[in-house]
């Protein structure tokens, strides 16, 4: 009767099983959305929202794939300075300057296109617009920017951002800024401007055949050199940062597998017979991976200062950690008759060692150290900012000053280029060491 009741009871055990499962999803899902619900007021969400700027972000975008040229006129003594991206090593001489760029007098006509024409002379600053009107500009030491508008000063439109002492007229043709000290002008034009050749190269203005020509003329040489050493890109200090971090990225991952490799036989089980031993080396080892390699970089720096070797020695610190966990886990799983088997032929411990447990863990170490060597150089270009070395440090270095943001896609770009370069050679060596292809 028993065993009857029992199988009586099993369709109502089912049902409360499946009831309780199902409330225990729910209450899950509950519990998710009141966290993501959280954290969209806690972290301000709503406010982040207001506060984007689609107009900065356009402008942000753009930079990256264009360079602009400014027109600047000191306001003081009238001196006119026409460069790419107003760059002291990319002014245009007076037989370079370009053709939308007319002097004549005291008067610089600029045009912007489309009707768009901007007149700098030592008194007055004029912006004639089309559909709109000619705008004019009197710089006064004691009133300011004085201002004239073809409407009411309240009517302006949103693209006119003016005060006493400043105005910042932004159009699809360009922007114009005047100030007490000086006017400016900005105009973008798509790609990366002066990339092979700086303005002061025989080479600048030349089409690729016409270089090509000339480099089988006899001028490759010279033709390297002006491109390696172009004043405004760079080309060989940035090749030497990228060097730089890949060595950073090396140094670090190797020397943390050679210190953490013997210490793995230490917290290994079967390797270390003493508990004490190995509690203290695998506590050595959550102490050193457990601090993340930014901190051990700013601890370092503190300690042996700025350069590529404090990253890389902030890499080794952290990852010896990780290898003696991964190292010793793959000790632990060695088949101990391989060892029974070198033994029986009189082996030393070291022979032991050598011939009976390295082959086996091999493929794991390798597979590893190759894995981090890849993630270590995304990691050294963040250390490197920090270090004071490697692409990082210039990556930071042209955000920060803001001067121009093609020559950060630049840098991004190379960044993506170095991984993935890592990603093919890691692979690569993968095959050839584990695989013998």
């Amino acid at each position: 009767m028993a065993m009857l009741d029992s199988s009586a009871d099993l369709p109502l055990q089912a049902t409360h099983l499946f009831r309780r499962k199902r409330m225990m999803t729910f209450a899950a899902l509950a519990a998710i959305v009141a966290y993501l619900a959280y954290t969209f007021f806690a972290f301000d969400i709503p406010g982040l929202w207001q506060r984007a700027n689609a107009d900065n972000a356009k402008t942000l975008i753009a930079d990256t794939y264009s360079y602009k040229t400014h027109v600047t006129m000191n306001n003081r003594n009238g001196e006119i300075v026409v460069a790419i991206e107003g760059d002291r090593k990319a002014r245009y001489g007076a037989e370079q300057e370009p053709e939308w760029v007319t002097r004549g007098g005291e008067n610089t006509e600029i045009d912007l296109g489309d009707g768009h024409l901007i007149t700098f002379s030592p008194e007055l600053i004029t912006y004639d617009v089309p559909d709109f009107g000619l705008m004019t500009f009197e710089v006064s030491r004691s009133q300011g920017v004085i201002q004239t508008y073809p409407v009411d000063a309240d009517q302006l439109p949103d693209w006119i951002n003016a005060s006493k002492n400043r105005v910042s007229v932004k159009t699809d043709a360009g922007r114009l800024s005047v100030t007490r000290n000086r006017s400016e002008v900005f105009r973008y034009f798509n790609g990366w401007e002066l990339f092979f050749f700086a303005l002061d190269s025989p080479y600048y203005g030349k089409s690729a055949g016409e270089v090509v020509a000339l480099a089988f003329q006899g001028e490759a040489g010279a033709i390297f050199h002006d491109f390696w050493h172009n004043p405004l890109w760079r080309h060989g200090a940035v090749a030497w940062a990228i060097f730089e971090t890949i060595l950073m990225a090396f140094l670090g991952t190797l020397g943390a597998a050679i210190i953490a490799l013997p210490l793995a036989f230490m917290a290994a089980r079967n390797f270390a017979p003493f508990y004490a031993v190995r509690f203290a080396v695998r506590r050595l080892f959550d102490f050193v991976r457990g601090v993340d390699a930014l901190i051990w970089t700013i601890i370092l720096t503190r300690a042996f200062g700025l350069g590529p070797l404090t990253g890389a020695l902030a890499i080794l610190i952290t990852d010896s950690g990780t290898f003696g966990k991964i190292f010793s886990e793959a000790l632990e799983n060695v088949d101990g008759k391989q060892i029974e088997g070198v033994q029986s032929t009189g082996a030393k411990p070291l022979q032991r060692y050598r011939f009976g447990v390295l082959p086996q863990i091999t493929p794991v170490l390798i597979s590893q150290i190759l894995y981090f060597l890849e993630s270590n150089t995304r990691s050294a270009t963040v250390i490197g900012a920090i270090t004071g070395g490697g692409i990082g440090l210039m990556l930071v270095q042209a955000i920060i000053t803001q001067k121009d943001w093609e020559e950060v896609s630049y840098y991004i770009v190379l960044i993506i280029l170095m991984v993935m370069f890592m990603d093919w050679f890691s692979g690569w060596l993968r095959k050839r060491l584990i695989q013998g292809k």
